[in-house]
């Protein structure tokens, strides 16, 4: 399973409106939360199982989770 890597920059996509994206990079991690920051304001995430086994790549919900939220997946390095 790919992880999420510190100092790395990760994007994800509105599932409506795909030219709406989001970039996020990673600022530190632990086994099972990251800590994100997209330049203005840094976001603690946990990373979620389920949609990890999914995607076969760590995956978290950096916006919430909510119906048709957007994914930031490890497999989505910019």
């Amino acid at each position: 399973m790919k992880k999420f890597e510190v100092g790395r920059w990760y994007s994800m996509s509105s599932p409506c409106d795909h030219e709406c994206i989001w970039s996020y990079q990673v600022i530190s991690r632990t086994e099972k939360t990251i800590i994100l920051s997209d330049g203005k304001e840094e976001k603690r995430c946990r990373i979620s199982r389920h949609s990890s086994e999914f995607f076969k790549a760590e995956a978290v919900y950096p916006l919430g989770s909510y119906s048709m939220c957007p994914i930031l997946v490890a497999d989505k390095e910019v």
